[in-house]
């Protein structure tokens, strides 16, 4: 494996967490160490979060809003920039997730924190639960036949 692919930082790892009454949680120390002491949080798919590095965040808005003007563009674009919030832990490690990203993702009580290779992804734990029970890996790897895993 060439050097610079060792370098990359992978995000992985479940994490579970509780949300408490003012809608902090504690996030990973394992996953803040690879994204960054302040990141972003946004609106996800399959009604979870994503969480993204600064950086990467910034790269991902400048590569959306340099596609050619459409609707579907523009929409893309006002989910994904509209609706982030910057967060930085507090000395506890916690994050203040903001209402609206909160009702979005059904965060009440329990949320797991999940790495997912780029980026992060916070979910309701009763959603995440029903999402990765219904994965069946041999299904999934059979309907990526090329990929050499």
């Amino acid at each position: 494996m060439a050097d610079a692919e060792m370098d990359v930082k992978i995000l992985m790892g479940t994490f579970y967490q509780s949300v408490d009454v003012k809608g902090r949680m504690t996030f990973p120390a394992k996953l803040r160490e690879c994204i960054g002491e302040r990141f972003i949080v946004t609106r996800g798919s399959a009604d979870c979060l994503f969480v993204y590095a600064r950086d990467d965040f910034y790269r991902r808005a400048a590569k959306i809003s340099k596609l050619p003007m459409s609707e579907s563009r523009d929409k893309l674009l006002r989910s994904f920039t509209a609706n982030a919030a910057e967060v930085e832990p507090d000395k506890q490690g916690r994050i203040l997730i903001p209402g609206p990203l909160r009702e979005y993702a059904f965060l009440d009580k329990e949320a797991v924190v999940i790495g997912v290779s780029d980026r992060c992804e916070i979910w309701d734990k009763k959603r995440w639960d029903d999402f990765n029970n219904s994965i069946d890996m041999g299904e999934l790897l059979k309907s990526l036949e090329g990929l050499d895993f």
